[in-house]
């Protein structure tokens, strides 16, 4: 099992992730803020905050998921992404560990995998803890 990405600091509704959100009055930070959301509502114990300029959640201190804006497209991203179960295709990336999904304003969601992968990197995450890694 690949070592989590542990950040400090994480905590429920952090005031520098919803100053994000606020500073960009634009349709990609509301579709990112959209993904966030549902992200948070994974479970109680998803904690928040902002790391390389991008807010991320975590359970505990181990980060699992991330939001990004650009300017043509948003991006929800998991930081163990590799390991997820993926039978739409959607995730994007080539790296060791890490995935992301491209949204693009205007244009329709994967919405049902998109759903299928927060939920599964959510229990990734909370799997690895149970397990110790």
């Amino acid at each position: 099992m690949d070592p989590l990405f542990r950040l400090d600091n994480a905590r429920r509704d952090d005031p520098a992730v919803a100053g994000w959100f606020e500073a960009g009055d634009d349709g990609i930070r509301r579709l990112a803020l959209h993904w966030f959301d549902r992200i948070r509502a994974c479970g109680p114990d998803v904690l928040e905050l902002m790391h390389d300029h991008q807010p991320t959640a975590c359970v505990q201190d181990a980060a699992f998921a991330y939001v990004a804006a650009y300017r043509a497209h948003a991006a929800v991203g998991f930081f163990h992404g590799a390991d997820l179960p993926d039978p739409a295709g959607v995730l994007e990336g080539t790296g060791k560990r890490m995935r992301h999904v491209k949204l693009r304003w205007g244009q329709p969601a994967p919405e049902a995998a998109l759903e299928a992968l927060i939920d599964a990197a959510y229990s990734d995450i909370r799997a690895r803890l149970a397990a110790g890694a």
